[in-house]
């Protein structure tokens, strides 16, 4: 039998799933008094690259420039601990929470637990299940880069590049978080339309420097025929790289590769010939950030989706942008 989310959400309203209460979605959206200064929890998903460094760093130097109080947790990579993180911000009574969900579906239990509690959310840089929590109705707003056009603009460069023909390994984010879902999608999507470009293996590197260049190490052991990659994100790219000159293999030439992110790493790589293409999703989410809880504390009604402008990285441009990668 097919139920609609709101059936759904109607019929599970009383009951108790995963210790959080499944609320209707009509129940209304928090509210947000207006303040000087507010006290903001921002739930971030780990520190173990460059990107969530430098978003975190954005986060506490725009915290710091407003005098606001910024609660900040790191969940280390664990779903099960951001929705602990977030319940604690809940218990400490802060007045609005930013979260970075490492996944789609595992993190819904945080954004009905604060909505509960009448605490209001901007999800950043990551979304969640939109079959089961939307904004406007669920949280307030998603602040973030339009992932799906970051794997649509990587393939564009590739095609062009490679004349519409490759052989191509895919090394994927996190297994369930909406950037690798949607890369996945948006490069797929563009070459469905070249008959001549070809994913021939697709792995997740989770987003990690060492577990990317193990993964690319195994794939391409399996697949010497590879003549391109595709990542999700630089830090993979860079354990890549790492495994193909351990093979004796050129980047740039016996693999034509197409990046996500704006690391210097990668924007060095680019200089040096060794990557094509990266498309950049920038960290710096400080000021449009609190900015919108500013505007939200006013009583503006914020558009749930505001999407950040990433530009292309190649190597014609890379030594301009260089400055303002991390």
């Amino acid at each position: 039998m097919s139920m609609n989310r709101r059936t759904v959400l109607q019929a599970l309203g009383g009951l108790s799933i995963a210790g959080f209460t499944i609320r209707p979605a009509y129940a209304a959206l928090p509210k947000l008094e207006k303040k000087d200064k507010y006290k903001v929890g921002f739930a971030q998903t780990e520190s173990n690259n460059p990107w969530r460094l430098a978003q975190t760093a954005s986060m506490k130097a725009e915290a710091e420039k407003r005098g606001w109080q910024l609660v900040y947790t790191d969940a280390a990579g664990s779903a099960a601990k951001q929705v602990a993180d977030v319940r604690s911000m809940i218990a400490q009574k802060v007045d609005v929470i930013l979260l970075a969900p490492r996944e789609e579906k595992p993190l819904i239990p945080a954004v009905m637990e604060a909505k509960k509690a009448g605490i209001p959310l901007l999800l950043i840089d990551r979304n969640v299940d939109q079959s089961l929590a939307k904004g406007g109705e669920d949280y307030v707003a998603f602040i973030g880069s339009d992932f799906v056009k970051e794997g649509l603009m990587a393939a564009e460069v590739l095609v062009k590049a490679v004349g519409g023909k490759a052989k191509i390994i895919e090394l994927q984010g996190t297994v369930g978080s909406s950037p690798a879902n949607d890369r996945m999608k948006g490069f797929a999507d563009y070459i469905k339309d070249h008959p001549g470009m070809e994913i021939i293996a697709s792995q997740s590197g989770d987003f990690a420097r060492d577990k990317g260049r193990q993964v690319f190490e195994t794939l391409y052991q399996a697949h010497p025929e590879a003549t391109a990659l595709y990542s999700h994100n630089d830090e993979m790219t860079m354990g890549a790289i790492a495994a193909m000159e351990a093979a004796g293999k050129v980047p740039g030439k016996d693999l034509i590769i197409a990046s996500i992110d704006g690391t210097k790493d990668a924007t060095q790589a680019l200089i040096d010939g060794k990557v094509l293409v990266v498309i950049e999703c920038n960290p710096k989410f400080g000021p449009a950030a609190f900015d919108a809880i500013e505007k939200y504390g006013n009583g503006e009604t914020l558009e749930t989706r505001l999407v950040n402008i990433d530009r292309v990285f190649t190597k014609e441009n890379a030594a301009e942008y260089m400055p303002e990668a991390y």
